[in-house]
């Protein structure tokens, strides 16, 4: 429990008596002033340079302390701060003239951090500074460096960039610290966090806001309190657990060949997802949608009956959408014809380049576009049949944008990506549907734990590359559970695919098996399809696709049990090792992770491996495949493919014993 003492001139913050800040009168304790952002937009990355004209710093004139409750007056406005149970809130008033706020928490030399929302290329942020901006992550910088890479034969490169040139689609001012506290901003603008001070961390804010900061005895705790501020994720519906939601387009036909090939090879097919529900468009790009929001029965004939049939048959169909329309099409013609899309300068509609091609984007501040937009979902989408979706993009809001509620673009830019999933899930709730259908976004911001009900980690390359390939995906789902958001999945075999970058067998079994061992098994043929392998490559494919398939419905009682336990708590179902190993390698670790509490995975992210060296805390450790007993350590142990190097606590309860003897007894084809 929090307590606030007022001893003097100091005002303490303690938990369980110990003081863990203070705050003293006549110190300086925070900076305000004013500056201006400039930002260049290019297929939704941002060039972002900045010019401040004041800067003021502000320091403690006098403390009032009553209870729970304390008001500290500063040279300019005032400070209002209160403890509930574990949490300390923090407001500030009278600086409503100011757009800039800086100020540290101190820190230790040796505590670690996590957060800021979703981050491929690093988990513990310690030593860096993160910009906390909602951006597209691949970028056309990150892919030409890419193609330099991969005709240099560097494809699968353990190569990263410096921290600070990669962009992301979750950006979040949140975080949580070894020190066993979490911290969140209520600024939706632009903040840049320092961490790479010794001594303290250092919080720049682009507009003045209050935040909140909540402490906890062990990680499950700091979590349970950081989601009763930001939201928690529903569960899942019962079927998104009973096999592979299969990645297919093309049309009806190909559709039914596929999935019937899969079938005839035993596999657990839950969910086929065709993201070309809609209609396509061929570009240099590859085979990319036709934002249309419409059933394209050209392209699918007869699907509106196919859902019905596979339904009965225990096959959910899933879809795509996103917030743009294709200037094209008909929707779009309605819309702008009411004025309900983003409006440029000139007042005329505002078209956003993507990959190759202009777009425009539905005005989410219009209430009456928005419920037009939901209303498309729910008629187009629900009623036909569709039992969850890619809610895609929300992260390409320009900051010179004109919007229809008259509020600065650039501080709502941020706050687009909880609009737009707000907008999916009020269409769910509206239509009786929470609990049966899914959708997962790509895009975040603090609103997005309270509305979304599954991330996935977008759109990763196809191929082992430690920067943006599959060894990134696991630092990505670790830093969106330690950001308050549980569920999140990634693409098998990724997705971005040029030239000499195509998806090979290997790659797509190795993730493959990563997928098995997360909430959501779900594959994507990639940007361009034709050159890349997919589930029925050959013989071997298929089989070890069933072979997971078969794992990851045989584990529905306990990846299903996780899924409950977010729901209540807010603890992720990929966790980090850190949230039950005081160990200091597991504080580093970022490339193995805890499915639930028992299940430790450690998947092989390097081509051509067949042995995985593991780090397995201090517990007594079962290998899943082989039955083999393991101390904590490091250990060097055989992965061929089909052989994951994945473990599972000895002494877990006999109920989770049981689940995983039934997964170890899958059939291995």
């Amino acid at each position: 429990m929090l307590k606030l003492n007022l001893n003097g001139t100091e005002l303490q913050i303690l938990k369980d008596d110990a003081v863990i800040f203070s705050i003293i009168k006549g110190n300086e304790i925070l900076h305000t002033g004013y500056g201006e952002n400039k930002f260049k937009m290019d297929r939704g990355s941002f060039k972002i340079s900045e010019k401040i004209f004041s800067d003021k710093a502000i320091s403690v004139k006098d403390i009032k302390a009553s209870g729970s409750k304390a008001e500290i007056t500063l040279t300019e406005g005032k400070a209002l701060i209160e403890v509930k149970k574990n949490l300390l809130n923090v407001k500030l008033t009278g600086l409503q003239n100011y757009n800039r706020l800086v100020f540290s928490i101190p820190a230790l030399s040796n505590e670690h951090v996590y957060g800021t929302g979703e981050t491929f290329t690093e988990f513990d942020l310690r030593g860096q500074k993160v910009n906390v901006w909602v951006a597209e992550h691949q970028n056309s910088r990150v892919i030409s460096k890419k193609i330099a890479r991969v005709t240099l034969g560097m494809k699968h490169s353990t190569h990263k960039d410096k921290f600070s040139d990669y962009e992301t689609y979750y950006a979040q001012p949140t975080f949580i610290s070894s020190r066993k506290y979490f911290f969140h901003s209520d600024c939706n603008a632009r903040c840049e966090f320092d961490f790479t001070a010794p001594d303290r961390h250092t919080l720049k804010f682009d507009s003045v806001a209050g935040f909140t900061m909540g402490f906890g005895n062990d990680f499950e705790e700091v979590l349970e309190n950081l989601s009763s501020v930001l939201g928690r994720q529903p569960e899942l519906p019962d079927w998104v657990y009973n096999g592979a939601i299969l990645g297919i387009q093309g049309g009806t036909d190909i559709m039914f060949e596929k999935l019937q090939k899969c079938l005839d090879h035993g596999m657990d097919v839950t969910g086929i997802w065709i993201q070309d529900w809609e209609g396509r468009r061929i570009t240099t790009f590859g085979k990319q949608l036709m934002w249309n929001w419409e059933w394209d029965s050209e392209l699918y004939p007869g699907l509106d009956t196919a859902i019905k049939d596979l339904a009965e048959a225990d096959i959910k169909v899933l879809g795509y959408c996103n917030p743009f329309l294709a200037i094209e099409k008909p929707l779009y013609k309605e819309a702008t014809a009411k004025g309900y899309c983003v409006k440029n300068k000139k007042g005329e509609d505002y078209y956003v380049t993507i990959t190759t091609f202009p777009a425009a984007m539905v005005d989410l501040t219009n209430p009456e576009a928005y419920e037009w937009l939901k209303g498309i979902i729910k008629k187009n989408m629900i009623d036909f049949g569709l039992a969850g979706w890619m809610a895609d993009f929300a992260e390409y809001l320009p900051t010179d944008a004109v919007l229809y509620s008259g509020e600065s673009a650039e501080l709502v830019h941020n706050t687009w990506p909880g609009l737009w999933a707000k907008l999916n899930r009020e269409a769910i709730e509206e239509s009786g549907k929470l609990g049966e259908i899914m959708f997962f976004t790509r895009a975040g911001h603090t609103k997005t734990p309270l509305y979304s009900t599954m991330m996935w980690n977008g759109d990763n390359h196809v191929d082992f590359s430690y920067d943006n390939g599959l060894p990134s995906v696991i630092p990505a789902m670790l830093s969106l559970t330690c950001s308050g958001f549980g569920l999140s999945h990634s693409d098998i075999g990724g997705y971005t695919t040029f030239g000499k970058l195509c998806r090979d067998t290997e790659l797509y079994m190795r993730w493959c098996e990563l997928a098995a061992f997360s909430p959501v098994m779900r594959s994507h043929e990639g940007n361009n399809p034709d050159l890349n392998a997919q589930f029925d490559a050959n013989e071997e494919v298929l089989n070890h696709q069933t072979l997971m398939a078969g794992i990851h419905t045989a584990l529905k009682p306990y990846i299903k049990d996780a899924v409950k336990y977010n729901a209540k708590k807010g603890v992720g179902v990929v966790r980090p090792l850190f949230f039950y190993y005081d160990e200091e390698q597991a504080y580093r670790e970022c490339y193995e992770y805890l499915l639930g509490r028992d299940i430790l995975v450690a998947p092989v992210i390097r081509p051509g491996a067949v042995m995985r060296e593991v780090y397995l805390p201090e517990d007594e450790w079962v290998r899943l495949a082989t039955g083999e007993e393991y101390a904590g350590g490091t250990h060097r142990v055989a992965a061929p493919v089909g052989q994951p190097a994945v473990f599972y606590r000895k002494n877990a309860s006999p109920e989770v014993l049981e689940i995983i003897k039934k997964a170890m007894e899958v059939k291995r084809i």
